[in-house]
């Protein structure tokens, strides 16, 4: 007689995951401790990707691949943050990132992140405006990050990396994301708003609020807690703004750029909260950790880290590579404002749409050996975290002339950086970075 049993899939039991009646893997949401099945044994019609533990635990590339390789478009349709799509291929992503007819930004319709800004809430934020008040407002504050001021920066970046470097200890263990990566973020940070020095570690703090909503370990207040805490920024940055509005010589400085510019002198409080958010947080996190990730990533790939050290001139195709590697802003949500088709799926005006830049910038379709570093990799800045289209990230050569310089200054000192244990990662879907990396120097 045949043995009709059947066989019970290799997923550990436990609350988190549970048997439909119709034999589907049910994915609920992911507890600290227990096991994740691996991306083979779920069902992608229940995927949430915004479950914050795979993140926390980097088990995102697996669910990554499936979506790219067996539903492109993907809807979940039940989720902490709403039903949404997922875009997962490179191509996808790009003419969605390009498509400022039909896909918005626009915080009143929803924003550039998945979970929903309250109504008496809203942030205006440029990178959260469609044309023609988000051209405007972003030309105002673009000089700081010209080419011309690139060139003057370039010296008190060196000074600050040399000064943080150099009282590093060596040959002992250290977090290198609190003493180098967040240091150096906020120096940079205090001087392009010319914030009180002093006071520069507020401004991360105030970065991992704003993207840390629905993280217990930043905001264990909760919702209350997040406006509190923003609301203090918008005090502390309305005093400076005061400060500088009737200087009579504005200074060359992010705020006193607002304060003066044509179209955002007469911001509400809101709108110049949601610009001075979206301008620490693209100026903080995406920088420290993509100078996280590239310590982190010589280490998994020691021949690449050779073949830096043996050919310094490498060192720009690196700072582009590391960055796809991390991709350190997961995603980007847009708004459809129109019914749109795509691989066969129709996505319906007003749907939440992800174009997920931590997948794309790993498909297979557009990169070869997208999971590996590969540091002389050919079209090396084809990647998609700085974003396309009007909303490409304003300061992204400043954030590669910090990374550059940051190991140029490395390796005046130091032969390498040992990473002594598996990192801890931000635990979320929006900012893609880490938390602690305990590392120790040797001396050349």
């Amino acid at each position: 007689m045949a043995d009709t049993t059947t066989e019970v899939p290799k997923v550990v039991e436990n609350s988190r995951y549970e048997r439909l009646p119709d034999g589907r893997l049910q994915e609920n949401h992911i507890r600290h401790g227990g096991p994740i099945p691996p991306a083979s044994a779920i069902d992608l019609e229940t995927l949430d990707i915004t479950d914050p533990e795979l993140w926390r635990r980097n088990e995102i590339w697996g669910r990554f691949e499936r979506m790219r390789n067996e539903d492109p478009v993907h809807y979940c349709p039940e989720s902490p943050v709403g039903p949404y799509w997922s875009i997962t291929r490179y191509d996808d992503i790009m003419a969605i990132d390009t498509d400022h007819k039909r896909f918005s930004s626009d915080a009143y319709k929803g924003g550039i992140t998945l979970f929903d800004m309250d109504d008496d809430f809203v942030m205006p934020m440029f990178i959260a405006m469609d044309q023609p008040k988000h051209d405007v407002q972003r030309k105002t504050v673009q000089p700081i990050v010209g080419p011309d001021n690139l060139k003057n920066f370039e010296k008190l970046i060196r000074e600050r990396t040399q000064y943080v470097l150099d009282r590093m200890p060596v040959n002992e263990p250290f977090d290198w994301v609190d003493n180098v990566s967040i240091e150096l973020t906020t120096m940079m940070l205090a001087t392009l708003f010319d914030f009180p020095f002093e006071d520069r570690r507020k401004l991360t703090r105030w970065s991992d609020v704003a993207t840390g909503r629905e993280n217990p370990e930043i905001c264990p207040g909760g919702e209350e807690q997040w406006r509190t805490e923003l609301l203090e920024c918008l005090g502390y940055f309305t005093e400076l703004w005061n400060e500088r509005v009737n200087l009579n010589e504005p200074g060359n400085d992010l705020i006193s750029m607002l304060a003066h510019g044509e179209h955002t002198r007469n911001m509400e409080p809101m709108e110049y909260l949601g610009n001075v958010i979206l301008l620490i947080v693209g100026g903080n996190d995406t920088t420290r950790n993509s100078m996280s990730a590239s310590v982190y990533g010589m280490n998994l790939f020691p021949k690449e880290f050779q073949k830096l050290k043996d050919n310094h001139d490498l060192l720009p195709s690196m700072v582009s590579e590391i960055i796809r590697w991390q991709t350190p802003l997961a995603h980007m949500r847009r708004t459809a404002v129109e019914d749109v088709e795509m691989h066969g799926k129709t996505i319906k005006a007003g749907d939440k749409v992800a174009m997920w830049y931590a997948s794309g910038n790993r498909d297979e379709r557009h990169f070869e050996r997208p999971n590996d570093i590969w540091i002389d990799r050919p079209k090396v800045r084809s990647h998609l975290s700085f974003g396309f289209g009007i909303h490409r990230c304003v300061g992204n050569r400043l954030g590669e002339l910090q990374l550059k310089i940051l190991w140029e200054e490395f390796f005046k000192r130091f032969s390498d950086v040992i990473v002594l244990e598996e990192p801890g990662r931000t635990q979320g879907s929006f900012v893609k970075g880490y938390t602690k990396m305990m590392v120790q120097l040797v001396p050349k």
